[in-house]
């Protein structure tokens, strides 16, 4: 499938979900591993969004492409918005806590990076890149 690049507005976001319900759809996933990974990537989207781009008043795209092989569909969503590392908020997010005692934020992040079996996070040539891994069923 063909790469994917949109602006970095909330109005993206539908035309991402597609993208990722398609690739899904090719890979073959069951539509609750599809729902998740449409969750994920819809959820640091739109903190890449609201926090990368808009509150530091930047302005960029979101670049997604895919790989699907014989075990798993990845997919990577490439931005120039402020550097957010997902990994560290999640590792914050402690559910056994009573809600008034929780730090605000990460817990959409944390509950999202949950639904895929692998979610990794790096900074390369001044680009935020995130990568989500599903693995496809067995047929």
């Amino acid at each position: 499938m063909e790469p994917l690049t949109v602006p970095g507005t909330l109005d993206s976001l539908s035309v991402i979900g597609k993208y990722v319900m398609d690739l899904s759809a090719k890979a073959g996933l069951d539509k609750k591993a599809a729902y998740r990974l449409r969750l994920a990537v819809d959820e640091i989207a739109t903190n890449i969004v609201m926090h990368g781009y808009d509150e530091a008043d930047r302005q960029g795209n979101l670049d997604l492409r895919a790989e699907i092989d014989d075990t798993t569909l990845s997919i990577f969503l490439e931005d120039t918005g402020v550097t957010y590392k997902p990994g560290q908020v999640s590792k914050r997010a402690d559910l056994h806590l009573p809600l008034e005692e929780r730090q605000i934020g990460g817990l959409g992040v944390y509950l999202a990076i949950q639904g895929v079996d692998q979610f990794h996070y790096e900074h390369f040539e001044g680009r935020n890149r995130h990568i989500f891994v599903v693995k496809r069923s067995s047929t």
